[in-house]
């Protein structure tokens, strides 16, 4: 069965990935990515665009890029959706993994959403402790960086930081170990699937502000392919 895996380039959807190319029922079609106009970047998670693509190149999977305006609404983003997964279905996709963990709103929504496309959804890492999730990622060797933080629930210090043991031990007990809550976002860039590790400088730092309060709240790294 061909599956499209939904791909931000962060830990939770590699980790996915990974589960599924491990399971010899599915043959994984390719990384399905959003991205925004006019930033050239991965929605959300701020990763430029050419990283993304080096992602795919090591992972060796092709990209079936989604590009959304920028302060994209919902009606729009499922006008724009409803037809990339029409044409995953005439290319024979019949799943799409996804790597929620435990967000049931967010599970119902994605659900919902395909319900009349023919594409079926599966959580390869559903209802797993994130405790379990977070060392499973380390101790398979998979290597990731903090690209955004959200203010109200971590210091600035972990963006740019690495995902490890050190930053597992010593992360906040009462936040989600796997930012589940959008505590952060992150960019993998070497791991047990991976064909080569990529490379990458920290550049500048952005804070951007809370569409609903308009205050400032994500702080974002820059991270620079090299």
């Amino acid at each position: 069965m061909k599956i499209a895996i939904s791909f931000s380039g962060g830990k939770d959807s590699t980790l996915a990935l990974y589960k599924i190319q491990n399971n010899p029922v599915f043959e994984v079609d390719s990384l399905l990515v959003t991205l925004t106009e006019g930033f050239d970047r991965v929605s959300i998670h701020g990763v430029r665009y050419e990283l993304l693509k080096l992602q795919s190149e090591s992972l060796g999977i092709p990209l079936r890029e989604v590009w959304l305006p920028q302060d994209c609404p919902d009606e729009k983003y499922q006008e724009i959706m409803g037809k990339t997964v029409a044409g995953m279905r005439e290319d024979g996709v019949t799943h799409i993994a996804f790597g929620d963990i435990h967000l049931q709103d967010v599970r119902e929504y994605r659900e919902k959403m395909l319900s009349a496309s023919g594409i079926i959804p599966i959580f390869p890492l559903w209802g797993l402790p994130v405790e379990e999730v977070s060392r499973e990622f380390v101790d398979l060797g998979f290597k990731t960086v903090l690209t955004c933080v959200d203010l109200e629930s971590l210091e600035p210090s972990y963006a740019g930081k690495v995902y490890d043991r050190k930053l597992i031990m010593e992360y906040p007990k009462d936040h989600d170990i796997c930012g589940e809550n959008g505590e952060f976002h992150s960019f993998v860039f070497d791991g047990p699937n991976f064909t080569f590790p990529i490379n990458y400088r920290l550049g500048e730092e952005k804070v951007t502000k809370d569409y609903f309060t308009k205050k400032d709240r994500f702080l974002y790294i820059d991270l620079i392919p090299y």
